[in-house]
């Protein structure tokens, strides 16, 4: 597999971002070897973003500052800050009816305590992160390669992680400054068009390398989506009772049709495997983005392990060709 160019995918999914750190946590282990050394693009959506950034930071000795076990602890111990809200912010936001669940604060404290100064150029490799611009209504990607040759594009790593993990009605938009004629920029989670960046990171890898003999893509999800929606409680909602429900069902959706394309897109090839997509069925986790109770952060991780045991051959056939420089 020379030349063969290797993609990382990271779907959106909150507390659910659980799931993807702990398989990059086995993949870590078995390769010997961070993330940013394994792959030649990471992509990310929402909270995949937030650990696509995590594993790309450089620390003081030029390699990565964070472990996939490091983004698992973030999640595991600043879930509840982030997605933290008092009774007083119930009540002023109406109950979420008149206003986002939460206030940024939470979460803009948690990135700034990770992620510091750090900006888009400084990304070990290329990094591909989803974001959508509500004014211009527009796609929006934070590349790291532009960053790396224009100083405009070029923004802290915080904002870029606040700006991908902006859901609607769980947090407001990010109002991102820039020097350019347009003086800012209003983006939220790329979840809305991409929770699934797969196809994204694919299309941007045939850009970034028009040489390259072959791609690898490896696909993480946080989770699939068991609960029913009844139709004799669906039937009758208006736009209150459909603004959740509705808001996953894309995320899910998407995730799911991505998946589709990318195992058509990328078949193997030559006896060569070239799409690997690790998913799990929610069956005992909470499908909701924002469920950080320690019970809920149990369950995502045993149904995480469960599912390494399942692939466990599909784990060590992907970390043998890792392991290859």
């Amino acid at each position: 597999m020379s030349n063969t160019i290797r993609i990382l995918s990271l779907d959106g999914g909150g507390i659910r971002g659980i799931i993807p750190a702990l398989v990059l946590s086995e993949i870590e282990e078995r390769t010997g070897r961070r993330i940013a050394d394994c792959f030649d693009l990471i992509t990310g959506t929402s909270t995949g973003g937030i650990i696509a950034i995590g594993l790309t930071i450089p620390g003081e000795d030029g390699k990565a500052m964070y472990s996939a076990r490091d983004m698992l602890n973030l999640f595991e111990n600043e879930g509840k800050q982030i997605f933290h809200r008092s009774i007083w912010r119930t009540i002023e936001s109406g109950w979420n009816l008149l206003d986002e669940k939460y206030h940024a604060k939470g979460i803009e404290g948690i990135l700034e305590t990770y992620f510091g100064d750090s900006r888009l150029k400084d990304a070990l490799t290329n990094l591909l992160i989803t974001s959508y611009e509500i004014e211009a209504r527009t796609p929006w990607f934070f590349r790291s390669n532009k960053a790396k040759v224009s100083s405009d594009y070029d923004f802290p790593m915080v904002k870029v992680a606040r700006a991908a993990s902006a859901a609607p009605t769980y947090f407001e938009p990010l109002k991102l400054d820039t020097e350019n004629e347009l003086d800012y920029y209003s983006l939220i989670d790329g979840g809305v068009y991409a929770n699934n960046p797969g196809m994204c990171g694919y299309v941007e890898a045939r850009s970034l390398f028009p040489d390259a003999s072959d791609f690898l893509m490896v696909s993480l999800g946080t989770g699939e989506l068991t609960r029913r929606i009844p139709y004799k409680k669906a039937k009758d909602w208006g736009l209150a009772q459909w603004a959740h429900p509705i808001l996953n069902i894309m995320f899910d959706g998407m995730s799911d049709t991505v998946d589709y394309q990318l195992r058509q897109l990328l078949r193997p090839h030559e006896g060569n495997r070239r799409y690997y997509r690790f998913q799990t069925r929610l069956d005992s986790g909470n499908d909701d983005l924002d469920d950080a109770s320690d019970r809920n952060i149990r369950d995502l991780k045993l149904e995480s392990k469960d599912m390494l045991e399942d692939h466990h051959d599909d784990i060590l056939q992907l970390c043998e060709m890792l392991s290859k420089e």
